[in-house]
């Protein structure tokens, strides 16, 4: 039986060059604080809520600080997605 012939990649090749951006995001360094000073703003909001049985943060709002608070957590889970 004969033998198979053995292909041999070319070693020529190069990858092609990246494209050059203006805006330098790639380190992602903000995502940590941020997020972390989104989940910290929602609890402190939360926690003055209940302290000052609903007078503060905005006591035209009434239960729905609740919400605001909650809202301030979710944007932190939210901006914890763009981490790597």
């Amino acid at each position: 039986m004969p033998k198979s012939r053995i292909r041999k990649k070319a070693d020529d090749y190069t990858p092609p060059p990246k494209k050059a951006t203006n805006i330098k995001l790639t380190s992602r360094s903000w995502v940590a604080p941020v997020m972390l000073a989104m989940f910290l703003i929602g609890l402190a909001w939360i926690v003055v809520f209940y302290v000052t049985d609903g007078k503060l943060p905005i006591d035209p709002l009434g239960n729905w600080n609740i919400v605001v608070g909650f809202g301030f957590i979710a944007a932190g889970f939210g901006v914890s997605t763009q981490w790597k």
